[in-house]
C-alpha cells in the first residue's frame, strides 16, 4: 500500500500547521467498478443464452479472441488508480462476466498475477448468464461475509411472469482492520426505452436501500460503499429519490449517502455515450461515514473517471467514445463500451 504525499492531501486539509503538515504521511487504496462489457468464454452454456459468443455463433468468439479481451481487460485493471497509488486497485467490482471462469482466467493475465486477487462472485439467475462479482488484494482485505441478493421484478404486463436479472452482491470485510461493506450492482438496462424500464431500476434502488438500512441497523456508521453500472445517471429518480444519494457532501447527516458522480455528471462528464449524448451510469457512492474529516481512519478522498486515451475512440463518428472490443459483427481490438470509475480510500499513517 503506497502513502500518499502529504502535499496531494493539502487540498482536503489545511487546518495542519507547517510542521505537522511535513510529518503525516496517508495509506491509500483504490476501489473502482468496471463494466467488462460481456466478458464470455467462448465454449456453450446450454443453460444460458451464451450462443452468440462461441466459435461458431454469430460473434465468431474464439479463444484467440477471447485471450486478448483478457489481456485488454487486466491491462485496465492493472492501471486504474496506479499513477496515485502505484498498484491496482485493492478492489474491483465488475460486471457483465459470463461465470467464475472468466473472473479466474482474468486474475492470472501476467499484468494481475502478482496480485494475487481473491474473487466472490455467484451464479446470477440473469437470462443471459451475466453476473457481478468482487476481486479483492488478499493481502489487503478479508472478506468475512457475502451474499447474493436477488432482485424481484415482474412483467408489467403479466405480474405472474417474473424479470431475472442480476443478483445484488453484498461483501462485508476486513480492510487493513477496519470493517467495509461494498455492494456491487448492475440495474436492469433500459431495453425498450428509458421510461419503460424506469420501474425496474427503481425496484433495483428500492433493494439497495433495504440492504444499506439493514447495514446502518446494525451499525448507523457503518463504511458503505455501493457501486456498478446502475443503467441510471446521478440525477435520475431511481439514484436521487429512492436510493436518496446527495450531490453535495457538507452537512451530510449520519446514515445518509453522498453521490461524488452527481457534480461529474452535471459538468457533462460520463462514462458512456450513446446518440451524441454522455451518461454517467457506472456510480461509485459512499456512505456519510466514509466522509468525515477525522482520518485516523479510512475517509473518502477523491473519485475519478479511468478515461485514459487509449481507451476512447480516436476518430471517426464515435471519436472519444469509449473503444468497445466488438462492433459490427467482430473483435474490434478495444476494451469495453464503459470507463472504469474509482474512488480513493486514504488513512494517517501510525508514527513508528
Amino acid at each position: 500500500m503506497k502513502s500518499l504525499p502529504l502535499f496531494m492531501f493539502l487540498a482536503i486539509v489545511g487546518t495542519y500547521n507547517v510542521y505537522a503538515q511535513e510529518r503525516k504521511e496517508f495509506k491509500i487504496n483504490t476501489v473502482a467498478f468496471y463494466n467488462l462489457e460481456n466478458l464470455f468464454d467462448y465454449e456453450n452454456d446450454p443453460i444460458t443464452y451464451d450462443d452468440d459468443r462461441t466459435p461458431e455463433g454469430k460473434d465468431h468468439w474464439t479463444e484467440d479472441i477471447y485471450n486478448l479481451k483478457l489481456k485488454n481487460m487486466a491491462r485496465v485493471i492493472s492501471e486504474i488508480g496506479a499513477e496515485v497509488t502505484g498498484m491496482s486497485p485493492t478492489l474491483i467490482g465488475v460486471c457483465e462476466i459470463e461465470n467464475r471462469r472468466v473472473l479466474e482466467d482474468l486474475v492470472n493475465q501476467q499484468s494481475l498475477l502478482e496480485t494475487d486477487y481473491g474473487i466472490v462472485q455467484f451464479d446470477s439467475p440473469d437470462r443471459r448468464g451475466i453476473d457481478v462479482a468482487l476481486l479483492y488484494k488478499k493481502r489487503l482485505f478479508i472478506p468475512t461475509n457475502y451474499i447474493a441478493v436477488p432482485l424481484y421484478i415482474y412483467d408489467s404486463e403479466d405480474p405472474s411472469k417474473r424479470i431475472y436479472t442480476r443478483d445484488q452482491l453484498l461483501v462485508s470485510g476486513m480492510l487493513d482492520g477496519e470493517k467495509i461493506h461494498v455492494i456491487v450492482n448492475h440495474w436492469p438496462s433500459r431495453s425498450g426505452g428509458e421510461a419503460r424500464s424506469r420501474q425496474k431500476r427503481i425496484n433495483a434502488a428500492k433493494l439497495n436501500k433495504r440492504i444499506i438500512d439493514s447495514l446502518f441497523s446494525e451499525n448507523p456508521y457503518a463504511k458503505i460503499i455501493t457501486m456498478g453500472d446502475l443503467n441510471d445517471d446521478p440525477t435520475s429518480p431511481s439514484v436521487k429519490k429512492h436510493l436518496k444519494a446527495k450531490k453535495n457532501k457538507e452537512n451530510l447527516q449520519l446514515k445518509e449517502l453522498y453521490n461524488p458522480m452527481e457534480k461529474m455528471y452535471k459538468k457533462g462528464l460520463g462514462t458512456l455515450a450513446w446518440r451524441d449524448a454522455w451518461n454517467l451510469f457506472d456510480q461509485i457512492i459512499v456512505s456519510s461515514e466514509l466522509m468525515k474529516d477525522d482520518y485516523t481512519t479510512y475517509r473518502f478522498y477523491k473519485a475519478g473517471i479511468y478515461n485514459k486515451a487509449y481507451l476512447a475512440n480516436t476518430n471517426g463518428r464515435y471519436k472519444g467514445y469509449p473503444y468497445r472490443s466488438f462492433g459490427n459483427g467482430s473483435f474490434t481490438g478495444g476494451y469495453s463500451d464503459h470507463f472504469p470509475v474509482y474512488v480513493y480510500l486514504i488513512k494517517e499513517k501510525k508514527e513508528n
